[in-house]
């Protein structure tokens, strides 16, 4: 498939918090048929009323469809439901992009991208940031690796979903980016609870803290957008991004660091800190719920 060939079909599997919104401005913008499945049938209706069309099986998507997108939490599922598209193009005797757009293994990563090209498919790699209003407003940020001439040909729909698209290199460099991307910020927020809970123990309030912090060297978003409305007030409502998601994260930077000989001591440090937090019973809490078990009894 390229830019240049119009595809009988886009396919979208997986239609979580992200996926479901994600799917829903493709349809309503790409101006191709979008043929959306999930195990789920309650989350068909966002897509459905978007306009597209319900597969009843992973199959029938891949008949439907010239590139098909995953938003999947579970890397054996991403892996499992990705070779069940790309065997079901190989069989037709057609050729596909499969796109992941979750946050997944590398060596899952590498593993389709290897699948893909035995079958003389293509595979990129394109997982997504940004809260889920973004994925509802079609802005998210994507960061994606695959061949230059596989991540031009699929531009067009991924600008559907995002506003800022960063090709990052070859397969697996957009996971490698996004997985970063994500601890860093988990360790970020990590490390703001920890002055949150010193502050406050130290008879300094909350706002007074990160109202400084604004003013100086160490204003960052997470000050503005987790501590703001998740520390602050002590909100880690589920339905936003889990725990154990966070700690699903954090892990697979951790797979990273220890590939590469790096002695990654703040993300083990923060990976302890959400397990254990999960532990505690807030597995699916909002991840900066880890500040309970810095201050379980707030000044």
């Amino acid at each position: 498939m390229s830019a240049a060939h119009a595809p009988r079909g886009l396919g979208f599997i997986g239609l979580g918090v992200m996926g479901a919104p994600m799917c829903a401005n493709l349809a309503r913008r790409s101006g191709v048929p979008v043929i959306a499945h999930d195990v789920d049938a309650g989350k068909l209706r966002l897509p459905r009323e978007a306009g597209a069309r319900l597969a009843a099986s992973v199959g029938e998507v891949a008949a439907q469809a010239d590139a098909v997108f995953l938003c999947l939490a579970d890397g054996r599922v991403t892996e499992a439901i990705g070779n069940e598209v790309l065997a079901a193009w190989a069989h037709a005797g057609g050729v596909g992009t499969l796109v992941d757009t979750g946050t997944t293994s590398i060596h899952v990563t590498r593993r389709l991208a290897a699948q893909a090209s035995a079958l003389g498919q293509q595979f990129v790699d394109a997982p997504v940031a940004r809260m889920p209003q973004a994925a509802i407003d079609g802005t998210l940020s994507i960061m994606a690796g695959g061949d230059a001439r596989a991540v031009e040909a699929v531009l067009p729909w991924l600008r559907c979903m995002g506003t800022d698209i960063t090709h990052c290199g070859p397969v697996g460099a957009g996971q490698v980016v996004k997985i970063l991307h994500n601890t860093f910020l988990f360790e970020t927020v990590h490390a703001l609870a920890e002055a949150l809970a010193i502050a406050r123990r130290n008879g300094v309030a909350g706002d007074v803290l990160f109202r400084a912090m604004e003013l100086g060297s160490a204003d960052a978003r997470a000050v503005r957008v987790q501590g703001r409305s998740a520390l602050l007030p002590g909100d880690y409502p589920a339905g936003r991004f889990p725990a154990r998601y966070a700690l699903k994260d954090v892990s697979l930077a951790l797979e990273l660091a220890e590939a590469a000989r790096i002695d990654a001591a703040v993300g083990r440090h923060t990976a302890e800190m959400l397990r254990r937090t999960c532990d505690a019973g807030l597995a699916d809490a909002y991840y900066p719920a880890l500040y309970t078990l810095l201050d379980p009894q707030p000044a």
